[in-house]
């Protein structure tokens, strides 16, 4: 086993093939099937250009189910861990902006952002009041979302495919040193912007302070749009 969390993953040995079966990850998703086989779709067009962990090419990639446990399996790659960010934000602002750049051809069904709304309330309608996590908190949650309806889910801006799930807990060292980037279970259709903001807030998560992250942004939005 190499992982266990929000997925697990197994390392098939001796071949260079891994497991990953959803765990937690499961109650995300309404479609599991769906959504893993979007993602399975995405990153058979992105492995030509190498800047993503690729499926398995020695077994059908899935998605598969089994005893109730969704599954897929993926090219097992030598790592360094993940990307930091002493990378520095042009390399970081570059990895995005290149994914962003090759997925912008990808023509696959893939959810929109519609889909990523209801899933959202979907799982606010799961929550129960505890001693953590008030009626009052889980209603304020409610009415936030609701109230990003049109500001972000049905803005007018151009929509592409997205990683959806961008951060630097995403971004892979592959043993050569290139920045690889994982799990894709969440791709979707939408503005590039959701990327962009979910990066950003993995800095902060990381332990960026506000002036780190601000100097980011502003590299990061010069990449987005091809100036330096």
């Amino acid at each position: 086993m190499i992982h266990a969390g929000s997925n697990v993953l197994v390392h098939l040995r001796p071949s260079p093939v891994v497991a990953r079966v959803m765990s937690g990850t499961v109650v995300l998703h309404e479609e599991p099937e769906r959504w893993l086989a979007g993602e399975v779709a995405v990153l058979r067009f992105l492995a030509p250009s190498g800047m993503a962990v690729p499926p398995s090419a020695l077994i059908a990639p899935g998605p598969y189910q089994r005893d109730g446990l969704w599954m897929t399996f993926w090219q097992s790659l030598e790592l360094r861990g993940q990307a930091d960010l002493d990378d520095g934000a042009e390399v970081l602002g570059r990895a995005l902006r290149e994914l962003h750049d090759e997925l912008s051809t990808f023509s696959g069904e893939l959810p929109g952002f519609a889909d990523v709304q209801q899933r959202i309330a979907r799982l606010l309608r799961l929550l129960r009041p505890s001693a953590a996590l008030s009626a009052e908190r889980i209603e304020s949650l409610e009415a936030r979302l609701l109230a990003l309806g049109d500001a972000v889910f049905r803005a007018p801006l151009p929509a592409q495919a997205l990683h959806a799930d961008a951060s630097l807990f995403n971004l892979l060292r592959s043993a050569s040193g290139r920045l690889v980037w994982n799990d894709f279970e969440d791709v979707c259709r939408g503005p590039v912007h959701w990327d962009l903001a979910g990066y950003l807030i993995s800095l902060e998560l990381r332990g960026a302070d506000p002036a780190f992250v601000a100097v980011r942004e502003r590299a990061l939005v010069a990449l987005r749009e091809g100036t330096r």
